[in-house]
């Protein structure tokens, strides 16, 4: 919802509102980050996918894992890449944006899984792209 300045006639954003450009749709979002482990595992399976599943399950807009190329974390171990010193525990980063009482309703399926590593909130901006439709 918009509302407009008496003053300036400028439109004002509440922070749950939707403001559309053109062909976009712009909105306040919280982005959740796990760090983690490329070898942490959730009962047989990686832990990072069992995060993937969670989010598939709650719902939520999306979810996408990043592998790191070198990093360390509580252990100060650095993991790499690198073809000498090659590591099966690299960083990994799962993902996730959504609508912020979203997020935090899913913390709680996270805080379940995760026995070491670090969870990051961020707000943000997010802008939605519909999808086109290519006539051929």
């Amino acid at each position: 919802m918009t509302r407009k300045s008496k003053k300036t006639h400028e439109t004002e954003e509440t922070e749950e509102s939707k403001v559309t450009e053109g062909t976009r749709a712009t909105e306040r979002g919280l982005r959740l980050t796990v760090l983690i482990g490329e070898s942490d595992g959730w009962h047989h399976r990686p832990l990072y996918s069992e995060i993937v599943h969670r989010a598939h399950r709650a719902g939520l807009a999306g979810a996408s894992v990043f592998r790191g190329i070198e990093g360390f974390g509580a252990s100060s171990m650095i993991h790499t890449q690198r073809l000498l010193s090659l590591s099966e525990d690299l960083p990994v980063a799962v993902v996730i944006v959504d609508t912020e009482e979203r997020i935090r309703a899913f913390l709680p399926l996270v805080d379940e899984v995760i026995g070491e590593g670090v969870v990051v909130l961020d707000a943000c901006e997010v802008i939605h792209y519909p999808g086109r439709e290519e006539s051929r």
